[in-house]
């Protein structure tokens, strides 16, 4: 069978929260703030305020379920991939060249509007600026994400600067005014066009919120995703929503309506009425700055979103592999040209605005997929499916992130709805025409329907176990501790899965706030055994409840094996496995991203060649706990009456001179494991387990490595 091109080489990890938040941020400021006020104001009135609220309320459903997404499956091509691997090719298909090609019209429009600002003060040709603008975007993209997202910062925080003081001015000036007669002057009739003036306005504005779900397209690049995707996504909403919300309120209030209806610059036009008090013209070059910056935040941002599409499809051999190629400087170099190539094309050839302007309907059909996207990749019970931002609400914030953006795009018109049906039937003569005989995976909708009779897409499971893997633990995750005070069945006969889990339940209810009823109702009731729970001999349920302090872990060994099955998707059972390891992990529910990481450690070592070999060989309790600890962060040390241990004999451990993240976890006497107090006198013959970072683990081995025989991988 034809898997997805997973070789390709990954993009660097080198975003953080403020990149994530300036390339969200970046990507909503444009047109729909300092050009659609005005044009929405016609369609509304002075509700215009309202319906800008409404629409980052909607846009709520769609940030959720994308954070959800792009936290369990981070890598490049966001609505793309996220839809390929649910949906299935087809859907990602559409979604990723109707996206990549609603981004390219939206930047392209966003450059042109940076002139339309600029000439407030420079009369310069629209069409030749907005070109060399493009150019200039592409080769910062092509030397790299940093570089792409350290103008993203610079654009962004002059940006926000600028226009927080803007809302700050303008609330003032309003406040010293008369609001009774403000309101009534400017406020009433609040609705003139009814409802449906309203919920018209809010489909057209709520394309301004549209570009916050956009940095999951370089989720492969950003590090820590799990805080960083969801956290930067909310704090760009909040501002936008702050900005747009107060930002329109002070325009309504300051300018008369009919020429606020004819605005191209409502802002501008605004801010001279309360940033006077500036020397001439300061306030109106603020404004400009700002409206430039946002213009071309949008821009490089559409372009460095939009090439993670082509990226994204190349890798799974829907688009042409040279998108795929990573140049010099580990940017998608080609994607980046052809981006920009099209957006050029565009500026040059076509009606950007007009076109601009339907494409954001098709982004509502996005959402509407996005959303049910997360409602199959839940329901499919695929064990690896293991996001570390989970949507609150679901699955009703879901249900309403699909009927929200159906109601809008039923609101904006024949128009609209006929460019996402043109746009859609030409993804699928694409996928038909190119792609279909390329691909032979489906998405997890087939898990879904699996009891059906449909098909099932197994190496899905093991592509999202592969992400898993690439979750690093953190300094300060406390893998090593959990292991070292991991509790241990060690079975010679073949119990079933259900004595198992009675026997750890009790274990674990000595430590957790929970009965041992309840637990064993979460192990069987929760836990579908798939390919990321099973692998080679190893089962790894996990469960992650509240009010948990820390992670717990219960080793079982099953000298004799059980048999297991690889699925239990609604109530089918098929491809039984031998299984000698058992790993229960309960994890905290409020500490998510950890759980996912001690998680995703546990798969990398028990997917190691001989991990099996070494549990099945292990002679104590203490060495199966030492088979899972990470070779570079703990050191065995057998106390011996010479040099150089025999000074540590008779001493208790606490007049050990030991570095100071080195800590002795376990000791073994005899047949029996001591867990060690500060008072424990160690003894001729110990066997001590020493954990601790790489470097003192290193000066540990250096000072006794004489008694530890052929030297660990400490590399």
């Amino acid at each position: 069978m034809t898997a997805p091109v997973a070789t390709k080489p990954r993009l660097a990890k080198e975003l953080g929260l403020f990149d994530v938040y300036a390339i969200s941020t970046g990507a909503m400021f444009s047109s729909g703030f300092f050009l659609l006020p005005g044009v929405a104001a016609a369609s509304s009135g002075p509700s215009v305020v309202l319906a800008y609220l409404i629409a980052s309320i909607f846009i709520l459903p769609a940030m959720f379920s994308m954070a959800e997404l792009a936290t369990a499956m981070p890598r490049a091509g966001g609505a793309y991939y996220f839809l390929d691997r649910s949906l299935g090719p087809l859907a990602g298909t559409i979604g990723g060249i109707g996206t990549w090609l609603s981004l390219v019209l939206k930047s392209a429009f966003a450059l042109i509007g940076f002139g339309a600002y600029l000439a407030i003060f420079l009369e310069l040709p629209l069409q030749p600026l907005a070109v060399a603008l493009t150019i200039a975007f592409g080769v910062i993209n092509i030397l790299g994400a940093k570089e792409t997202t350290g103008l993203q910062r610079i654009l962004v925080t002059a940006l926000v600067g600028i226009m927080v003081f803007y809302v700050v001015q303008g609330l003032m000036f309003v406040a010293g005014l008369e609001l009774s007669v403000v309101h009534r002057e400017q406020f009433t009739p609040f609705l003139p066009f009814g409802l449906a003036g309203l919920f018209s306005t809010v489909g057209l504005v709520f394309v301004s919120y549209a570009g916050l779900t956009k940095v999951a397209s370089v989720a492969e690049e950003v590090r820590n995703p799990d805080r960083n995707i969801p956290l930067g996504m909310f704090l760009s909403l909040l501002t936008a929503t702050i900005i747009y919300v107060f930002g329109v309120y002070i325009m309504v209030a300051v300018l008369e309506p009919s020429q606020l209806r004819n605005d191209l610059t409502p802002v501008a036009t605004a801010g001279e009425a309360f940033l006077g008090w500036l020397p001439t013209p300061t306030g109106l070059v603020l404004v400009v700055i700002a409206a430039i910056a946002a213009f071309a935040s949008t821009g490089n941002a559409g372009i460095l979103s939009a090439s993670r599409y082509l990226l994204a499809m190349a890798r799974d051999r829907l688009a042409p592999p040279a998108f795929a190629q990573l140049g010099r400087f580990k940017t998608p170099q080609v994607s980046v040209i052809a981006t920009s190539v099209v957006m050029i094309g565009a500026i040059i050839f076509l009606n950007v605005e007009n076109l601009a302007k339907l494409a954001s309907a098709f982004q509502l059909l996005v959402f509407v997929l996005i959303n049910f996207a997360v409602i199959v990749m839940r329901e499919s019970r695929i064990s690896s499916y293991t996001p570390g931002y989970s949507s609150p609400f679901y699955p009703w914030m879901q249900v309403a992130g699909i009927i929200a953006p159906i109601f809008l795009i039923i609101e904006m018109g024949t128009s609209a709805a006929l460019f996402t049906v043109f746009v859609t039937f030409g993804c699928v003569l694409w996928y038909l025409f190119y792609a279909h005989a390329k691909v032979e995976r489906e998405g997890a909708i087939y898990h879904l329907f699996a009891r059906l009779g449909q098909r099932r897409f197994e190496g899905l499971d093991h592509e999202l176990r592969e992400i898993m893997k690439e979750r690093k633990l953190e300094e300060d995750d406390p893998y090593e501790a959990m292991v070292a005070r991991a509790r241990v069945l060690d079975l010679d006969d073949k119990p079933s899965f259900e004595t198992i889990v009675a026997q750890v339940s009790d274990l674990l209810a000595k430590r957790l706030p929970y009965t041992t009823n309840d637990l064993q109702e979460m192990f069987l009731g929760g836990q579908h055994i798939g390919a990321t729970a099973i692998s080679h001999g190893v089962a790894l349920p996990d469960v992650r409840l509240d009010n948990i302090e820390q992670s717990e872990i219960v080793l079982v060994r099953v000298r004799n094996g059980i048999e297991l099955h690889l699925a239990d998707v609604g109530g089918s059972r098929t491809d039984a496995t031998d299984v000698y390891a058992l790993l229960f992990l309960v994890g905290s529910q409020q500490n998510a991203g950890q759980h996912l990481r001690i998680l995703a450690e546990l798969v990398t070592r028990v997917d190691e060649a001989g991990f099996l070999n070494e549990w099945l060989a292990a002679d104590t309790d203490q060495q199966l706990r030492e088979v899972l600890l990470r070779h570079e962060r703990f050191i065995t040390v057998w106390l011996e009456p010479t040099p150089p241990t025999q000074t540590l004999i008779g001493r208790p451990l606490k007049e050990l001179d030991l570095p100071p993240s080195t800590l002795v976890a376990l000791v073994q006497r005899g047949g029996d494991t001591i867990v060690p107090k500060g008072d424990t006198v160690l003894q001729e013959s110990d066997r001590l387990t020493i954990i601790g970072n790489p470097h003192d683990i290193r000066s540990l081995y250096d000072r006794y490595g004489k008694s530890l025989g052929e030297s660990p991988d400490l590399s």
